[in-house]
């Protein structure tokens, strides 16, 4: 997500932005501009080079009409609630008693199908199946609205990970839930503009400063008044930062919850190391790109083992977890990896990769491997094992997907056909985290959650007064 308020080029630097961020999502991109009275958007399926052209950029920006009233937001999907249609694209832009919004989301809410079903059963229609479109029909509603702030009060109503970015004609809205499960940064640039982002690589991008991240159950406001801010809720005592935006989702470069990735992963691999050295007669660590080679860097300094470059990727293919079908996600796999077989043939290789979903596609990388005359293959996996469904905004929801939840870690290697096996232990992994070890979102490897995905209405509720839409 993107967001900047007030700049002649708003939507130029959304787009950017954008750009910079396209690891978050793939499916689709959009980008909603506003010049002050109305809100205009463009979305479309695909990477934000393929939704905007020289000529569809112009377009979106001539609507914005530049100025001081000018802002834009963007968003790239990934879909985790909602399949991978053009109906679900993001920003939503929709009209209500209010006026326009546009809204854009990171994360994914327990409570969607409690708060759709209300609203259906009232006679709402909607238009998409995301559960992004049910924050809008609460934020139209007549208790939000009748309330002193609206928006807060919609957000109260809210359970799970959301990160969102709202548009309206005359500013910018950002917030994050309560347990601060997504990332979400403020950036300020040379000429004074503020700008919020997922991730700091995209302020870097534009070349503006990280001020700040925005606080769990914060809502900031960008206007021509500057930056504003105000509380929806107090920050809950034990946050739940997920991990697995270091392990995997967040771009090396980018500074998340207050921690350089980069730095992370490679301490991740050094870790790695002293709990699973290398046998021995190994020739060399290869990582499997591109979000192993960190921890691979890692675990090759601790080790002293040479580091190469054995598998190479097609930067023209995109990453292979966030495809939305397994046979999307295996045909990428061929299309992505190159081995260099001279580097492998007859050798004994180290394989650091950052996680073991599924196992479909680390499975099809270790046949590449022996296909290409490896001798033997140990692989590292620098988190646990991934046994528990995820319910607030990464892509495995369902526990039948995930090969740890029904295998050992033997049977696992056995199925990978591999000589040897180790991941990161769930106290090494949070060793290598900046913050309180206790602030994380662990339940992809732990089950231990924050909130009941089971029971949203119970006594996990943020705001445990019975759910008021209709007055």
């Amino acid at each position: 997500m993107f967001g900047v308020w007030g700049h002649p080029h708003a939507a130029r630097l959304a787009y950017l932005g954008l750009f910079a961020q396209q690891h978050r999502g793939q499916e689709s991109s959009g980008i909603a501009v506003s010049d002050g009275r109305r809100l205009y958007a463009h979305v479309g399926m695909g990477l934000v080079a393929e939704v905007f052209d020289a000529e569809t950029l112009e377009k979106i920006e001539l609507r914005g009409g530049g100025g001081p009233g000018q802002g834009a937001i963007g968003h790239n999907r990934y879909s985790t609630a909602g399949g991978s249609v053009s109906c679900n694209a993001q920003p939503l832009l929709e009209s209500y008693v209010g006026g326009q919004v546009a809204v854009a989301h990171n994360g994914n809410l327990i409570n969607a199908e409690v708060l759709r079903r209300k609203f259906e059963e009232a006679g709402h229609l909607f238009h998409t199946t995301s559960d992004t479109e049910a924050i809008v029909h609460l934020l139209a509603s007549p208790a939000q609205q009748k309330a002193p702030d609206p928006l807060a009060a919609t957000l109260r109503h809210l359970q799970g990970a959301f990160s969102l970015v709202f548009m309206f004609p005359d500013r910018i809205e950002a917030c994050r839930d309560p347990w601060g499960w997504r990332p979400l940064s403020i950036g300020r640039l040379a000429s004074g503009h503020y700008v919020v982002a997922s991730e700091t690589v995209a302020l870097a991008v534009i070349e503006a400063a990280h001020v700040r991240d925005v606080e769990p159950g914060e809502i900031v406001t960008l206007s021509e008044r500057g930056l504003e801010s105000r509380r929806f809720a107090e920050a809950q005592p034990r946050p739940a930062m997920c991990a697995f935006e270091h392990v995997y989702f967040a771009h090396p470069a980018s500074r998340v919850f207050g921690q350089n990735v980069e730095l992370a992963r490679e301490k991740m691999g050094e870790t790695l190391f002293r709990e699973s050295p290398a046998p021995a007669g190994i020739d060399c660590v290869v990582p499997m790109p591109d979000s192993g080679r960190s921890a691979a860097l890692g675990f090759a300094r601790a080790s002293g083992l040479p580091y190469r470059e054995a598998i190479v990727p097609n930067r023209y293919v995109g990453r292979t977890f966030i495809k939305p079908t397994q046979t999307e996600r295996n045909a990428a796999v061929r299309l992505k990896l190159n081995i260099i077989d001279e580097l492998v043939r007859g050798k004994r290789l180290v394989i650091v990769d950052d996680s073991i979903v599924r196992g479909t596609t680390t499975k099809a990388k270790m046949d590449q491997l022996r296909a290409a005359g490896a001798k033997e293959i140990h692989l590292r996996i620098s988190c646990p094992p991934i046994r528990h469904p995820c319910y607030f905004g990464v892509d495995f929801a369902e526990k039948s997907q995930l090969i740890a939840a029904g295998k050992d870690v033997e049977a696992i290697r056995a199925y990978l056909g591999v000589d040897s096996l180790h991941y990161l232990s769930i106290e090494g992994l949070l060793a290598c985290m900046k913050g309180d070890a206790a602030h994380y979102c662990t339940a992809c490897w732990t089950g231990d959650y924050r909130l009941d995905p089971e029971h949203p209405e119970g006594e996990y509720a943020i705001e445990p007064a019975q759910l008021k839409i209709f007055g």
